[in-house]
């Protein structure tokens, strides 16, 4: 996740340059009074000013956003919203006077820039002071409540508390039905408190959505993709109708194998969804670690990247231990262990920086390997999600996770990288162009680069033994990419058409937990094992919901990211099987790439997607081509199976699958 456009609550919607060293940050008092412009100001020394003034105030809000993720607690949540007060109120100020300009000349660029200002926050604020203080308040303290959110089977024991980290891990590991229900159940029932900030957290956002022109808070989200609001729902929905049916390919035959593993009585719920704790992911949205369960040919061409990476692990361990003497006490021991945790995760994040280079792309600066939380740290709360970071536009670049030697872990630091190479690409760029050609792009440029980590790829750089040249081999290393990817996909658009609901209020506060598990029944085919009533609020057990963070752009990266990917390898000179492309040290690749992310949004996504791939549409075609053996595969495997599931009558639109085709 990018967190330059994000600050806190994603407050901030594009990156900005940064000061010079001597240049003074402004104070509040410094800031433009709301509603005032210069006297005798044309639109394009209205830009120029914004542009000054957003560059001189961006490191004070980074900063407070960082230590409210990396030390959580009281003093540095109200940091961190006091700083995001002030930046919301310079904002509606700037959103004010630039309403004087509609009508007047102005350059193209500049016109733009006054559009992307007007979206520069998907948590639009009531202009009333207090309203806007309220609002910043509440946003703070959802996101600090989830990154401490505790599960504890003993309130009166400590040591019964799990966070969201270890109750992942009983998800991913244990094939226990209870403990995977007791866990799933566990971190949902920590969201309980959220639900009435959140209900609040609408109301004043769509308050300020509408003190914009925009009807509500939605609308506003939906306007930042250079097509009209209205067409962004039938766009996905177009795109999924390509996916669809490849994803109920794999539903079916996951199905199946939980049947067998747990009986249908108990991997199912009625109408063949299948129950929510089992598919090894908090939202469902990964299934990687049902792979023992799902693997379709055992042994063959197998990448065992998390192994390799526990083996590295083990070799660092044994040598800080080696270090520390065999006499160490337990303090010592720990230090090592410690160290050696920090040193596999900068091993893992040194590697990912290595195939970015290989492309002709810099460097990482040496501030990113002094200041990144490349750990968990063992004194205090922290939010461990993933995220990348721009401190200041001046190399001060950070990515925030809590690494752990698996595959998952190793291939979020490529992604998170991708984000990072972004913002330094599109650097020169004046502050208001600083971000995205649209927000799916940023979170698709390190997906491409992780389509490229074929097992060629991964045995070049010794991660893996040389790969086994095999149908066998190659079907399992596409399931292996499919139980991320494709499995992803109805997750990335049902989230936000739970919050499109809740914002133009066709979904009630009185009806959020129902309308959101009619949504995963209705895209993901999944439900949970027991009834979730409107006591929970289980939108707010996903990061992103608390965190007020957009999700179509997770949906449009997945199809953006293989159109990338496509695009990258012709330019490579690829010619074979698409899913066996690695561009991989390749100058001209590498070029076109860092030519596309330095654009950022000085112009329309679609003629930035031109640029790369040749055409300016979205298009599920190159996700479909990649994984032709796959769908194949699991067409054959399914063959007479009842496949497809019935949703709720609250989202009978979506008819279920009809039987599998017979194989051909």
């Amino acid at each position: 996740m990018n967190h330059r456009p994000l600050l806190l609550a994603l407050a901030v919607g594009a990156a900005a340059l940064t000061l010079a060293a001597c240049q003074k940050e402004p104070s509040p008092a410094d800031a433009p009074a709301a509603g005032t412009a210069t006297p005798s100001e044309t639109a394009d020394q209205f830009v120029a000013r914004v542009n000054a003034e957003y560059k001189a105030m961006y490191p004070e809000m980074t900063s407070a956003q960082w230590l409210s993720s990396t030390y959580i607690n009281d003093d540095s949540e109200r940091v961190a919203a006091k700083a995001n007060e002030r930046w919301l109120t310079v904002l509606n100020g700037w959103i004010t006077q630039a309403a004087a300009f509609d009508g007047q000349p102005m350059s193209e660029d500049s016109k733009r820039a006054i559009h992307l200002l007007k979206l520069m926050t998907s948590m639009p604020a009531p202009r009333d002071p207090a309203k806007l203080a309220e609002l910043t308040r509440i946003a703070s303290r959802m996101e600090g409540a989830y990154g401490a959110g505790k599960y504890c089977t003993d309130d009166a024991d400590p040591a019964s508390c799990r966070q969201l980290g270890d109750l992942e891990q009983v998800l991913a590991r244990s094939r226990d039905y209870t403990l995977q229900l007791d866990a799933w159940q566990g971190w949902h029932s920590t969201t309980k408190p959220m639900r009435a900030d959140y209900q609040r957290f609408v109301g004043l956002v769509n308050e300020g959505a509408k003190e914009m022109g925009f009807a509500d808070a939605g609308q506003m989200w939906r306007s930042g993709y250079d097509m009209p609001p209205e067409q962004i729902g039938p766009e996905t929905d177009r795109l999924w109708e390509q996916v669809k049916p490849m994803y109920e390919q794999l539903h079916c035959y996951a199905r199946t194998k939980l049947d067998t593993t747990y009986g249908k009585d108990k991997a199912e719920v009625d109408g063949g969804l299948i129950a929510a704790h089992l598919l090894g992911n908090m939202w469902q949205q990964d299934w990687s670690n049902l792979w023992d369960q799902l693997e379709p040919y055992p042994g063959a061409g197998s990448l065992d990247i998390t192994a390799a990476l526990e083996k590295q692990y083990q070799t660092n361990l044994s040598a800080a231990l080696a270090k520390a003497g065999k006499d160490a006490n337990v303090a010592a021991q720990y230090k090592a262990q410690r160290e050696a945790e920090l040193r596999t995760a900068k091993q893992m994040t040194e590697r990912a920086q290595d195939f970015y280079v290989s492309l002709g792309m810099p460097s990482l600066p040496q501030s990113y390997w002094e200041k990144t939380q490349f750990i968990k740290p063992d004194d205090r709360d922290v939010v461990c999600h993933a995220s990348a970071w721009d401190m200041n536009m001046e190399g001060d670049v950070r990515t925030k996770m809590c690494i752990k030697p698996n595959e998952e872990n190793f291939t979020t630091i490529y992604h998170e990288l991708g984000h990072i190479y972004y913002d330094l690409a599109y650097n020169p760029l004046p502050p208001l162009f600083q971000g995205g050609a649209n927000d799916g792009f940023h979170e698709a440029i390190g997906d491409t680069i992780v389509l490229a980590m074929t097992p060629k790829y991964l045995s070049s750089i010794g991660l893996v033994d040389a790969p086994t040249e095999s149908r066998e081999a190659v079907i399992n290393n596409q399931m292996r990419m499919a139980l991320s990817g494709v499995s992803f996909l109805p997750f990335g658009l049902m989230i936000d058409r739970w919050r499109w609901g809740v914002f133009d209020g066709s979904i009630t506060a009185d009806n959020y937990n129902k309308a959101w598990w009619d949504l995963k029944a209705k895209y993901q085919g999944v439900a949970p094992a027991s009834t979730r009533g409107e006591e929970f609020f289980d939108p707010g057990a996903k990061y992103h919901v608390p965190g007020n963070t957009p999700y179509t752009r997770y949906f449009l990266a997945r199809i953006l990211q293989f159109q990338f990917y496509k695009g990258l390898c012709d330019a490579a000179g690829y010619t074979g099987p698409l899913h066996q492309c690695s561009f991989y040290g390749n100058k001209e690749a590498g070029q076109k790439f860092w030519a596309m992310l330095s654009k950022g949004a000085s112009q329309p996504w679609q003629a930035t997607l031109k640029e790369i791939t040749g055409g300016d549409k979205l298009d599920a075609g190159p996700m479909i081509e990649y994984f032709s053996p796959v769908n194949e595969w699991l067409k054959q495997q399914n063959q007479g199976q009842m496949c497809g599931w019935q949703v709720p009558a609250a989202t009978a639109a979506a008819k279920p699958a009809a039987t599998a085709p017979a194989a051909h």
